[in-house]
């Protein structure tokens, strides 16, 4: 399985960026990592793995891009506003400096985003902040509010990076145009999460697939066998 590395000077952060690439051509998927994971880190615990196959046909190239999650919502040394520019920041590098250059790399003109857990959040929030670059949405054990990180502040960032609130009043049609998957499961710690979110979307008439899955925790193994299952829903040709 074809692997690169990459390392750049983002204008956006102020500082260097570093990312996983695996595959050679394909429909581009940017999947992020776990809460303050690194860009390796869903290569470690196996999730690129679990998808070695469309990986080796050529139908997907997966780009893990670093978090900058230490900096941003798990920052506690500095103000949540202060919190909140830094993460605008990683939204306008994942938006301008990766989405835009390889998302014509196949006819669709989109690209695919998924995560596990906050990486599950970070794929949702940048589906629905910017639906007309993404065609699907996996996320696998996601959370879809930032509120428990701001010890009380509130401003615009934190409700429009707050997918349960500002969806609500989110009308662009390319909304209704994304394959939408809500990945849960019974024992999972974000059930309720997805339940929520789930009904946000039927409330909008937003056809989506909650996908809960039985007797499995939130963790690794249930995502490895969601990641595979999910990205058969791409029609790659």
């Amino acid at each position: 399985m074809k692997e690169e590395y990459f390392k750049w000077h983002s204008p956006n952060l102020g500082r260097e960026i570093e990312m996983l690439v695996f595959g050679y051509s394909g429909y581009p998927i940017i999947l992020f990592p776990t809460s303050m994971g690194s860009y390796h880190e869903n290569k470690d615990m196996g999730l690129i793995e679990s998808a070695r196959w469309y990986v080796e046909q050529g139908l997907i190239q997966i780009f893990c891009p670093d978090s900058v999650d230490k900096d941003s919502f798990y920052n506690k040394q500095i103000h949540p506003i202060h919190r909140m520019e830094n993460h605008v920041r990683y939204d306008k590098l994942i938006c301008h400096e990766i989405v835009e250059r390889v998302k014509n790399n196949t006819t669709a003109g989109k690209v695919a985003v998924a995560g596990c857990s906050f990486g599950g959040y970070h794929a949702a929030n940048f589906a629905f902040r910017h639906p007309g670059y993404v065609s699907h949405l996996f996320s696998m054990s996601g959370a879809f509010t930032i509120k428990n990180f701001m010890d009380g502040f509130h401003n615009d960032d934190v409700f429009y990076n707050s997918p349960e609130d500002y969806l609500y009043g989110l009308n662009d049609h390319e909304l209704w145009n994304m394959d939408i998957v809500l990945g849960t499961s019974n024992w999972d710690i974000c059930l309720d999460a997805n339940l929520k979110m789930s009904k946000v979307l039927s409330d909008k008439n937003v056809h989506h697939w909650l996908d809960i899955r039985q007797d499995q925790k939130h963790d690794w193994p249930v995502w490895k066998e969601m990641f595979p299952h999910y990205l058969s829903r791409i029609k790659f040709y």
